[in-house]
């Protein structure tokens, strides 16, 4: 993924209110958002990679929930880099504590490119950012955030924008709050250049990046995802685009306590 905003409220009637887009190569080969098993007795819900065989965003059955952005930068992957994908699938089929999770990403970061992680479980009102591109982890505190490809709460122009749609919505009747996210993930305006940030490409394409629905000859917007999860139960609403406005998606609904 490549935009996320979210509020976290760990142990009240919404815990987790979630809006994220992920922009892609249109040519990369994914599978949509569904309940698959990785490893014998391990469900998730999530898409799948096909290329690296890894995932962007995903959600278990018991609330364990991950989600991943590259860091944009101009300097080259490490040789031989493996899929930042497997980073949270890993988390999606392991046990071990967030914190104790984090510090084994943060362990082996100097293997991958740049990327953002985030390592959630909502049983244990638990939220951590990570990241190779800062020295440590830290817990996220309670509160509306957001993430694109650059460290936490960056404010960038269109994480920005949807941390305060997040924000409005969480104001909303639950009835309202996925009409109002996928809205706001749908939006293809670009901020003005005096507002773009500086992360090394072309003016041209850092404008047409700083939209938060991209529209691209052969890269854009393939995903967008709004999750809401209650004090018992869990409801996520994917769309999938091909570049363009028009899209397909499933809705998923399941008790996680």
């Amino acid at each position: 993924m490549c935009l996320l905003a979210w509020s976290w409220q760990p142990g009240s009637a919404q815990p987790l209110l979630l809006a994220a887009n992920r922009d892609e190569w249109l040519a990369r080969p994914t599978r949509p958002m569904r309940w698959w098993s990785p490893r014998p007795g391990r469900a998730v819900l999530s898409g799948r990679d096909l290329a690296g065989g890894g995932v962007w965003f995903g959600i278990t059955a018991g609330g364990r929930f991950a989600a991943l952005t590259n860091v944009r930068e101009p300097r080259p992957a490490p040789p031989a880099a493996p899929s930042r994908g497997a980073l949270a699938l890993d988390f999606l089929l392991a046990d071990a504590p967030v914190s104790v999770a984090a510090d084994a990403v943060l362990a082996q970061g100097a293997r991958y490119a740049g990327f953002n992680l985030l390592l959630g479980d909502l049983r244990a009102g638990e939220l951590a950012w990570v990241s190779n591109r800062a020295p440590r982890w830290r817990p996220v505190e309670p509160g509306v955030h957001a993430l694109s490809n650059a460290a936490l709460d960056t404010p960038w122009p269109k994480a920005a924008h949807l941390g305060q749609a997040v924000r409005d919505a969480c104001a909303l009747p639950p009835a309202r709050q996925f009409a109002h996210l996928h809205a706001a993930l749908a939006d293809p305006r670009r901020a003005p250049a005096a507002e773009l940030p500086a992360t090394g490409v072309a003016p041209e394409l850092e404008a047409a990046l700083s939209a938060a629905f991209i529209r691209l000859p052969d890269y854009g917007t393939r995903s967008s995802t709004v999750l809401r999860a209650d004090a018992r139960s869990v409801r996520v609403h994917e769309r999938q685009h091909d570049g363009a406005a028009a899209s397909s998606g499933g809705h998923y609904a399941f008790d996680w306590a």
